[in-house]
């Protein structure tokens, strides 16, 4: 059995944290764990797409995002959607 802790937040925290794990479909709980678990071991960044891609899934992002079916026409819109606005 695991540790169990209380933590007394202050509310813009929480509604980050909160907002966050929603977003990845996770329970708060566990990206409250998620994310001190990637805190207290510090590593090499990713220096290739596969290291990065390998670290996405090791965390749990990969695939979070079902609602996005083609991610290469989707970083295409964004990427033509900055340079519209650098061109304004």
């Amino acid at each position: 059995m695991g540790m169990t802790l209380t933590l007394d937040l202050p509310k813009e925290l929480e509604n980050e944290l909160t907002a966050e794990a929603a977003r990845l479909g996770l329970p708060v709980s566990e990206y409250a764990r998620r994310l001190l678990s990637s805190g207290r071991t510090p590593g090499a960044s990713p220096k290739t797409g596969a290291e990065l891609v390998a670290y996405w899934q090791r965390e749990g992002v990969a695939g979070s995002r079902p609602e996005i079916s083609d991610s290469q026409e989707l970083a295409r819109a964004i990427r033509r959607q900055a340079e519209e606005g650098f061109r304004s």
